[in-house]
């Protein structure tokens, strides 16, 4: 029998508990548990940026993370960013600018992108590719990535 343990975490806004298996990672409890499947599971080492999330602030490798470590925190995901069913600036600008070729990677590059704009409102080209270099995209749509998150940046009120 797995033995789990209690966590209590503030996912987007609402406050969760769930029985967690000491070996399960952020991740897991956010695709299995709490049906967020914005997060997508790619390496499971941490090399891509797919599962991507906000934790207290700062962007993580859910992949990497055990679910106990994320006791007592606020994690913010993709499904997080949009209110009352509206499209954040920042995932609308993805769309907009073509940034999002098989859409797997997307979920990860925007919580980076999204935690890059809130520590930096407006980033150089140079800094938004340094800030979103733990990012893989297989299809390649770097450029439209960068136009993205620097039109969003542009958008943002000085």
């Amino acid at each position: 029998m797995t033995r789990t343990v209690p966590i209590s975490l503030n996912v987007n806004g609402r406050p969760r508990t769930v029985d967690v298996a000491p070996n399960h990672t952020l991740l897991e409890v956010l695709r299995e548990d709490l049906d967020l499947t914005g997060t997508k599971e790619c390496c499971l080492v941490g090399e891509c940026g797919a599962c991507t999330v906000i934790v207290d602030g700062r962007s993580v490798d859910s992949c990497l993370m055990l679910a106990i470590e994320a006791d007592g925190a606020d994690v913010l995901t993709v499904e997080g960013l949009a209110a009352d069913g509206r499209l954040s600036p920042l995932q609308a600008a993805f769309l907009d600018k073509g940034g999002v070729q098989c859409g797997f990677c997307i979920p990860g590059q925007i919580m980076s992108a999204h935690a890059l704009l809130a520590e930096n409102p407006h980033p150089s080209r140079a800094e938004v590719e340094e800030g979103i270099a733990g990012n893989l995209c297989r299809c390649g749509c770097y450029e439209q990535i960068f136009e993205a998150i620097l039109a969003t940046a542009e958008g943002v009120e000085r």
